[in-house]
């Protein structure tokens, strides 16, 4: 929430008309989905498949170290292919046009300790709904960390450095442990509740079968290498997990990135939800190739406007919105890879930090803030 708004120059019939612009960008999009789409990715599925495919092969030998490096650096590419243009894309819905059960969101189970059903719920319905609004999307500093100068400070945001980092290094837990609301439901009653219980198992169970797999079975088929297969699997997760985590935080946490109250939302108009999206997000610019490893996460801006198009689409998508940005002028915030990583590191430093001037709030916004 900056002093300025930077969409106040904007009137009401300005951003319904911005509106009915984007969505005149999504129908042209949804009504050219064809072949080349599906072609797309059922090439990306069969090249993560046999690429990972491959690099367990080669780690059956992971004792000697040619082999530990090649397969290691392949599994974490399959690893972070799988997850981010793969199964998140999936799990939007993006590809359910196909009517290919085998590639539907409601079929699609991905190589991460979270249920694809909860993080449907706590991503898709949730985050997306409520983009950046504190204390409604938990995405927004995962319910750890101070996301804006307007929250009271305690000693205990001193520490967020840190826990952003452990948070990185075991990203898929923690995306875990946000999809169950752990911290709400960690009170005795809750933890009794049906629903809360259910759900807590279903995670388990996901984590026994993934931890089964890369650290019980593979390690054990590879015989003598044992032990290097297991430190390549848990190499290749920890890259995962830490490149999965910087592309998010650089999609939503950089300067100049806008955070928003509760109550901003109340009454939002289709306009309104878009223009929060655009101003709720950042872009990390690009090859292809980096593009395609981000999930086209990349295009964060255009993902948060257009979260069930293709996301192959997003690059033609991104000049039109640009031209948009520029139209209503409006900050369309983009950099590149380590430009974006500095820029949130730096935020999330800045707001540890007990603010030089302290700003004044209401009675009702404190309330709110502190709940956040």
């Amino acid at each position: 929430m900056t002093a300025i708004d930077p969409t106040a120059h904007l009137t009401a019939e300005q951003i319904e008309e911005l509106g009915r612009e984007l969505d005149a960008i999504r129908d042209e999009v949804i009504a050219s989905r064809g072949e080349k789409d599906a072609a797309y990715i059922r090439k990306v599925i069969s090249v993560q498949r046999k690429l990972e495919l491959a690099s367990r092969g080669v780690l059956l030998f992971s004792i000697f170290p040619p082999a530990w490096l090649i397969g290691t650096a392949g599994l974490s590419v399959a690893k972070i292919l799988e997850n981010m243009e793969i199964g998140h894309n999936v799990l939007h819905g993006q590809w359910d046009w196909m009517r290919d059960p085998k590639i539907h969101s409601t079929t699609w189970e991905w190589d991460h300790v979270s249920p694809a059903d909860q993080w449907k719920h706590s991503h898709n319905e949730l985050h997306h709904t409520y983009t950046n609004v504190i204390g409604k999307d938990n995405d927004l500093g995962y319910g750890i960390m101070r996301v804006d100068e307007d929250q009271k400070w305690h000693p205990m945001h001193l520490g967020q450095p840190l826990w952003n980092f452990v948070n990185a290094c075991f990203f898929e837990y923690g995306i875990a442990a946000y999809d169950l609301e752990l911290g709400k439901n960690l009170h005795k009653r809750r933890r009794k509740n049906p629903e809360f219980r259910a759900r807590a198992k279903a995670v388990g169970r996901k984590i026994r079968k993934q931890v089964l797999k890369d650290y019980v079975i593979h390690p054990l088929l590879s015989g003598p290498s044992f032990l290097t297969t297991l430190a390549a699997t848990f190499t290749a997760n920890l890259v995962r997990n830490l490149w999965s985590h910087s592309v998010i935080m650089c999609g939503h946490f950089p300067e100049g990135v806008q955070v928003f109250e509760r109550r901003s939302i109340e009454g939002e108009t289709r306009g309104e939800w878009y223009l929060r999206q655009m101003m709720g997000s950042a872009n990390i610019s690009g090859s292809k190739l980096m593009h395609i490893m981000t999930g086209n996460l990349s295009h964060q801006i255009e993902h948060h406007l257009f979260p069930d198009l293709p996301s192959n689409r997003y690059a033609e998508v991104a000049v039109k919105v640009r031209a948009l940005f520029d139209k209503y002028e409006l900050q369309y915030v983009s950099g590149s890879l380590p430009k974006q990583v500095f820029s949130a590191w730096r935020k999330v430093f800045r707001l540890s930090l007990p603010n030089k001037k302290p700003k004044v709030t209401t009675p009702d916004r404190e309330k709110e803030l502190v709940a956040a």
